[in-house]
């Protein structure tokens, strides 16, 4: 079976600065697939070229085995897509614009009354059919830029930035919708917000400065830097003076009077040396944990390319 998209060594330049070079992915089952990095890292070039809205200079695209350069058209049918400004028409109602939309993506005439009937129901817009989409909520607007990517039951779904501009309830309501598009979609979720794409996504692929540097599950994103620091609950105190005579410990705040951090150079018997001090000198340590690394300082640290693992 052909994987739903794969990208070989895409790389495109305006003028002649290149917005991404050997760009490589390959999506092979439904789910969320975030899409992460900076402003003008190079995910909506990525994007606008995997979608057919632009030509590459270099590399190939396929969708369900389909060469976009080569059958475009064909390809297009299995995709369905959200820019981050969606396409409405404000002076159309709801019914008018999907339908109109379904008619684009070509589909069958006699199919059309139906699909729309169902991506309403499906994105919680049944009630509104009539209303002009000017006079739409910004969360049920973006709800029916939802519903016209998945009209015509693409095998891909592409949305960038689609909880950009929202409400926290609309947020919520719309990330819910995504996860449920995504139980038999395969979903690209692109944003820079990184708690978005950590709520949502399974698996992650970064761009920064045009190129891949990390391609992974969400998990072994947020492992991917090293923690360098303890947090530890002390009922019986030391002075931070104690705790820093201990080897590798290079810094010790009180989070609270027992709450204890102390930061390390990286040793990775920190937390034994600590539990020793600890029984010897009478600290009474009743719980101790590594900090994870915040995804914003994984995000930094891949950005600069620090570790040298950059593709």
């Amino acid at each position: 079976m052909n994987p739903i998209v794969r990208i070989e060594h895409l790389s495109h330049k305006y003028s002649r600065a290149w917005a991404i070079r050997d760009i490589n992915m390959e999506i092979s089952q439904t789910g969320i697939v975030g899409l992460l990095g900076s402003n003008g890292a190079g995910k909506s070039t990525t994007m606008n070229i995997l979608c057919g809205v632009l030509t590459q200079t270099e590399g190939n695209v396929y969708i369900d085995g389909i060469d976009m350069s080569k059958e475009p058209e064909l390809a297009k049918q299995q995709i369905g897509f959200l820019p981050q400004n969606p396409p409405l028409y404000t002076d159309l109602t709801v019914d008018e614009y999907l339908t109109y939309t379904a008619e684009i993506r070509l589909m069958s005439p006699g199919s059309i009354r139906g699909a729309v009937a169902t991506v309403k129901e499906r994105c919680g817009i049944t009630h509104f059919g009539k209303r002009l989409i000017g006079n739409l909520s910004g969360g049920y607007k973006q709800r029916v830029g939802i519903a016209q990517a998945i009209i015509h039951r693409p095998r891909l779904v592409v949305l960038d930035e689609a909880t950009n501009g929202l409400d926290p309830n609309q947020i919520i309501e719309v990330r819910n919708l995504i996860k449920e598009i995504a139980a038999d979609h395969a979903v690209i979720f692109s944003s820079h917000i990184l708690p978005e794409v950590q709520l949502l996504c399974k698996e992650i692929k970064m761009i920064e400065q045009g190129r891949i540097v990390f391609s992974d599950t969400m998990d072994a994103f947020n492992n991917y830097v090293e923690p360098h620091s303890v947090t530890m609950h002390l009922e019986n105190p030391p002075p931070a003076e104690a705790i820093l005579q201990i080897a590798g410990v290079t810094k010790v705040d009180f989070l609270t009077e027992r709450l204890v951090r102390a930061w390390f150079s990286g040793d990775p018997g920190i937390t034994e040396k600590i539990v020793a001090a600890s029984l010897a000198q009478g600290w009474r340590l009743r719980e101790i944990g590594l900090d994870k690394s915040s995804v914003d300082e994984i995000f930094a640290q891949l950005s600069l390319g620090t570790d040298g693992r950059m593709n």
